[in-house]
């Protein structure tokens, strides 16, 4: 009987040691993944605020407030936002897998 224990607490133990290595690396991709995600959005920031950039003539005379209020301007248009739905539509149906 107390060699069974024996086995049984080892057992035990070296299953304790597994799960703590399992969960150490969940942390570890859990850690990974948001750092990939943070750098993904950073880049898609940048981008984009160089593609506004683009179209403002004067971008370091304008500041932040200028470029918000512009913004603001703009996207209140409704054909603005009639594009901006078609835009993400479309983008939507094509991200989507063929429902057949």
């Amino acid at each position: 009987m107390n060699k069974k224990l024996e086995r049984l607490n080892h057992q035990k133990t070296a299953v304790e040691k597994k799960l703590t290595a399992a969960q150490h690396r969940e942390k570890q991709l859990e850690h990974e993944r948001k750092r990939l995600t943070r750098s993904e959005r950073t880049h898609r920031l940048c981008t984009r605020a160089g593609m506004l950039e683009t179209f403002l003539r004067e971008p370091t005379v304008l500041t932040d407030d200028d470029v918000m209020e512009l913004l603001t301007f703009i996207f209140h248009s409704e054909v603005v936002q009639k594009k901006l739905d078609l835009l993400i539509e479309n983008r939507k149906e094509r991200s989507q897998p063929n429902e057949s």
